[in-house]
């Protein structure tokens, strides 16, 4: 029996919410200190490292590829340090694969390697496992909400059903919205195993909601396009803007989605403010 089986429908409108970077505040540091890292560690890039971790926070949190799934960003930062710093080898495996495969997950990868009997593949999935058992030795500190997501959170858990979309792992995003009890206003969590963000939103509109009645928030390109693909509603939250984002939805946006007057032109300029912030 599957996730989306499984659910009940409890209200006509539906809200999806991203976790790193939109409604936790966890993204910068997991890339900062896990992702980029555990990367110069499993290539050997220590003599390049400064520049190499510059610019994989730069795809990864403050240009309008932010959000990207990490084996896309991986294949991406990778073919710019074989052109520029030092060969990798067999990295062809790897950046077909990100780009034509199904599913971007440690299962996908780790059959694809095996599959493949590929080298770059191989380690990607050590550095993914790395990447994950890194942040969970972040300090708890760390790993906290935005200001204002709780509230923005029980307001909508009354008017709407409300499932978190994230591409994260589902032990983080479990553990760290548990945490602040922000689970409590959650009816159903779709994380990186449940598919990806344009699958789970086509899923859950087989659930019975109309288009229009749904809407994605999120913080980057790719919960615009996973919007976009199922045509269905888009708010975004800005980027070192966060709080006052979740300000906005909570005490604007969301009665412009229950009320059918967010579609169109107040929902158009929301998503060129959020290029706008990106560029």
């Amino acid at each position: 029996m599957s996730i989306f089986s499984e659910y009940q429908k409890k209200h006509e409108f539906l809200i999806c919410v991203d976790s790193d970077g939109c409604a936790m505040d966890t993204m910068d540091i997991k890339h900062i200190q896990c992702f980029g890292p555990c990367m110069v560690q499993e290539w050997n890039l220590e003599p390049w490292q400064e520049a190499i971790l510059r610019r994989w926070n730069e795809i990864n949190l403050y240009t309008i590829t932010r959000g990207i799934n990490r084996f896309k960003a991986l294949a991406m930062a990778l073919e710019e340090i074989n052109r520029q710093y030092a060969p990798i080898e067999d990295l062809k495996s790897l950046t077909e694969w990100a780009a034509n495969a199904k599913e971007l997950s440690n299962a996908a990868v780790e059959k694809a390697a095996k599959e493949q009997g590929s080298i770059c593949l191989a380690k990607a999935l050590s550095w993914s496992k790395a990447v994950n058992e890194s942040i969970t030795q972040l300090p708890e500190a760390f790993k906290k909400p935005f200001e204002g997501v709780g509230e923005a959170l029980k307001a909508a858990k009354e008017r709407a059903d409300v499932a978190i979309v994230s591409s994260a792992n589902p032990e983080a995003v479990l553990e760290e919205w548990g945490k602040y009890g922000l689970l409590e206003s959650v009816d159903i969590v779709l994380a990186q195993n449940a598919g990806s963000k344009a699958f789970c939103i086509g899923e859950m509109l087989k659930q019975g909601y109309d288009k229009d009645h749904v809407l994605m928030i999120g913080d980057a390109p790719g919960d615009e396009q996973a919007a976009k693909k199922n045509d269905v509603l888009f708010y975004p939250i800005l980027v070192r803007h966060e709080k006052e984002s979740w300000e906005m939805f909570r005490e604007t946006i969301l009665d412009e989605f229950i009320e059918g007057t967010y579609a169109g032109e107040k929902e158009a300029r929301q998503r060129e403010r959020f290029v706008e912030n990106l560029s």
